[in-house]
């Protein structure tokens, strides 16, 4: 019973990290299109958009995050034959990707912070592409987690669905996009 409520409250967590995750990388993106908007409206609107990215980092996507793997160790500790599964193996993978993922929205939280109100340098097609970076991951890990030794034995047929959703998604952002 235990290590079911660990695990519910870690895939609670999880879902909120990712909440934040997703709407931060939005918030740089609404950040870069205030660069076609006049004075003052573009001042006003970058301070409140950095005031939300800072507030959204620290009071819901990092503290998730620290909750998500407090209760993801602590189903380790109960259950460290985890350890020894190759498909966890493979979600540690993925979680490392997720990992490098949030230093960069973190160095971006930063980056926010100090241009006070300048243009910010990455282009938008960039950021919005980058958007959907959380979204792959979180595919790569249910389907992971979910399907366990499955992941193992049909790895090419995941890969490929993998790669035709990524596709879609970027031709897709790309598609409604355009004059971006």
């Amino acid at each position: 019973m235990t290590y079911l409520i660990i695990k519910a409250l870690h895939i609670i967590f999880m879902v909120s990290y990712f909440a934040g995750i997703f709407y931060l990388v939005r918030i740089f993106v609404y950040y870069k299109d205030t660069d076609e908007f006049e004075s003052p409206k573009k001042e006003i609107l970058r301070e409140q958009y950095v005031f939300m990215a800072r507030r959204l980092w620290n009071i819901i996507t990092v503290p998730a995050a620290v909750l998500m793997a407090i209760f993801g160790i602590w189903m380790l500790i109960l259950n460290p034959s985890l350890l020894k599964m190759s498909w966890f193996h493979l979600k540690i993978l993925f979680l490392t990707g997720l990992g490098i993922y949030h230093f960069w929205c973190w160095k971006n939280v930063l980056k926010l912070k100090s241009l006070n109100n300048k243009e910010l340098e990455t282009p938008n097609i960039k950021l919005r592409q980058a958007n959907e970076i959380a979204t792959f991951i979180l595919f790569l890990v249910v389907f992971t987690v979910i399907m366990k030794t499955l992941t193992i034995e049909y790895w090419w047929q995941l890969i490929v669905g993998f790669f035709v959703i990524v596709s879609l998604i970027m031709i897709t952002v790309k598609l409604v996009n355009k004059k971006k």
